[in-house]
């Protein structure tokens, strides 16, 4: 399983707005993409324009060339993208060890 893990800054005072399109934009367009495992979203104490979004994916293609150079790219950037102050930064992750 791959993580993919988007650092995201939005426009401040939108927290609400941004909350309800990252979820109805991850239940109803990511959640069709081939390879989909799970999500979670996390807001920051200490800096609430932040959040962390982590989405599972079965391998590390199904996100980088099949959702993002697929359709449903551009209908998940449309949700989430006129929230942002700046482009998020994403980065992909492999597991190494959890537990039990």
């Amino acid at each position: 399983m791959i993580l993919e893990l988007a650092d995201i800054r939005i426009q401040t005072g939108k927290n609400a707005e941004f909350e309800a399109a990252i979820a109805h934009g991850v239940k109803t367009i990511i959640a069709q993409a081939q390879g989909f495992q799970g999500w979670k979203v996390n807001r920051c104490i200490e800096s609430p324009d932040r959040y962390v979004l982590q989405i599972f994916w079965e391998t590390l293609e199904d996100h980088t060339e099949r959702f993002r150079n697929g359709p449903l790219f551009p209908q998940w950037r449309g949700i989430v993208g006129p929230f942002f102050a700046v482009p998020p930064h994403v980065e992909h992750f492999e597991l190494v060890e959890k537990s039990a």
